[in-house]
C-alpha cells in the first residue's frame, strides 16, 4: 500500500519537477539561478541527512561509534561551510554569491553522500568499515 502511494506522489509530482528542471535549464536572469542552485543543494542536503539517519539506525547498538559519526558530521558540516566561503570569498557581497555558495555547498554534499552509501553497502567483517552490514 505504501509503495503504491509513494508511486502515485512521484507521477504526479513529476510535471512540477520537470516545470521547476525547464526553469532552471532555462534560467537567464540571477535570482532564479541563485534559487535553482540552492534548491539542488537542498535537495542533496535532504538526501544527506536521510543516508545519516540509516547510518545512525545501524549504529544504535554501538553508542561509541555513534558519538563518533556524530562528531563527524558536525566537524564535516563546519568544514564544509568554512570551505564554501574560502572558495567563493572573490564574489563575496555580489549577486552571484548565493548561487555559487549553493554549487559549492552542493558539490560537497553531494561528495559526502557518496561517502555515506558506500558506508551503508559495508560488507560484513569489513574491519575498515565503520558501519555494520545491513541485516
Amino acid at each position: 500500500m505504501k509503495t503504491a502511494m509513494l508511486t502515485a506522489a512521484m507521477v504526479l509530482a513529476m510535471p512540477a519537477l520537470a516545470l521547476a528542471a525547464d526553469k532552471c535549464a532555462d534560467a537567464t536572469d540571477q535570482a532564479t539561478m541563485n534559487a535553482c542552485a540552492d534548491a539542488a543543494f537542498k535537495q542533496s542536503d535532504k538526501t544527506l541527512n536521510a543516508l545519516y539517519r540509516q547510518i545512525e539506525a545501524r549504529l544504535k547498538d554501538d553508542a561509541n561509534t555513534k558519538k563518533l559519526l556524530v562528531q563527524a558530521q558536525q566537524a564535516w558540516v563546519k568544514f564544509r561551510d568554512a570551505e564554501c566561503s574560502f572558495r567563493t570569498s572573490a564574489s563575496a557581497g555580489g549577486t552571484v554569491a548565493p548561487m555559487l555558495i549553493s554549487i559549492c555547498l552542493d558539490g560537497l554534499t553531494q561528495s559526502r553522500v557518496q561517502d555515506f552509501e558506500s558506508y551503508l553497502k559495508c560488507q560484513e567483517g569489513d574491519l575498515s568499515c565503520p558501519v555494520p552490514a545491513a541485516n
